[in-house]
């Protein structure tokens, strides 16, 4: 068992892509060549599977299984692996943890379950009583997933504080609340508590000004193509270099325009196509729903990627 004892989530922390064959079953040796390349990054403190980005939605029980077994087999004994736990359900998120917990992972990112948007915000305890749950089924450290409020999976901040004190294994939130001032109190708050809980931005649209307010780490799909430039943005804020962490803004903004471009929902799509283009990965197929991007947007990301001077080498260097 690879896991890492007392893991405490914050650094930079990529959430791994997972790349299909053309008939759309998983590309086991691509997916190991690409967790590769991420972690030989220097800099990185964990990676994240069975997310966003690894189409979680589209993967059974029993993939999300196999995807945690190679990512632990290929890099878990030198890189923590966090697992994401996506279920509508609190019995189906504590069974996806207890599996998690066996298969060797680190931590667990908890999504809010998909029912929440019909007005959990009205009743805590349901939120509590998630991870409750979850924290019966395992003892690994847990990372919130913040969404925005506005959809009604969000938590509020007094919510938040009910859960971290009434599940003391909630370590930190993924925070993708969308709202710079919340943005701004979560980091106030929760990274002050007497227990602290770490914020971990996902705001890549505006990730420098996101991190200049304190976040304890970032935790990003696009880790999984521009890995190296965010420890870079990363390093320059923490050491408060901030001529430095505006030029590798400026490199990492080419990105944002187009894998954050509308509609949302394309963007590990558009990472996808990213990886391709830079001979990382052999096929960018993504699973139903989504679809294949058209070839002028694939253009776009390819000059976008030249642009931030990505899988160039001397390109960090350049920004110094």
């Amino acid at each position: 068992m690879a896991r890492f004892k007392d893991y405490d989530p914050e650094g930079v922390i990529p959430a791994a892509l997972l790349p299909f064959h053309e008939d759309l079953s998983i590309d086991e040796a691509s997916y190991r060549k690409h967790l590769r390349d991420v972690v030989s990054v220097d800099g990185i403190s964990a990676i994240t599977v069975n997310a966003h980005a690894t189409e979680v939605a589209s993967c059974s029980f029993e993939e999300q299984t196999r995807v945690l077994d190679i990512t632990v087999d290929e890099i878990g004994d030198g890189t923590p692996v966090i697992a994401g736990i996506y279920a509508d359900g609190s019995f189906e998120a504590a069974r996806l943890a207890r599996m998690a917990e066996a298969g060797g992972a680190s931590g667990l990112l908890v999504f809010p379950p998909n029912p929440f948007s019909l007005g959990a915000q009205g009743r805590p305890e349901m939120a509590i009583t998630h991870f409750k749950t979850i924290a019966e089924a395992t003892d690994l450290p847990m990372i919130c997933f913040q969404y925005p409020l506005a959809g009604g999976q969000g938590y509020p901040l007094d919510t938040l504080l009910r859960i971290v004190e009434a599940v003391p294994s909630v370590r930190a939130i993924k925070d993708w609340s969308n709202d710079v001032r919340l943005h701004e109190r979560h980091i106030q708050t929760l990274q002050n508590l007497p227990r602290p809980v770490h914020v971990l931005t996902t705001h890549s649209a505006w990730l420098l000004s996101s991190l200049v307010l304190g976040c304890d780490g970032l935790l990003s799909g696009s880790g999984s193509v521009i890995a190296d430039l965010q420890v870079a943005i990363w390093r320059a804020v923490r050491a408060n270099d901030l001529v430095k962490a505006r030029a590798l803004n400026e490199r990492i903004g080419a990105t944002v325009e187009v894998f954050y471009a509308d509609p949302f929902v394309d963007m590990h799509n558009r990472m996808k196509e990213a990886l391709v283009i830079l001979g990382r990965i052999p096929c960018a197929a993504v699973r139903p729903p989504l679809v294949k991007i058209e070839e002028s947007e694939i253009a776009r990301i390819r000059a976008a990627l030249e642009k931030a001077g990505v899988g160039r080498e001397g390109a960090i260097a350049e920004a110094a």
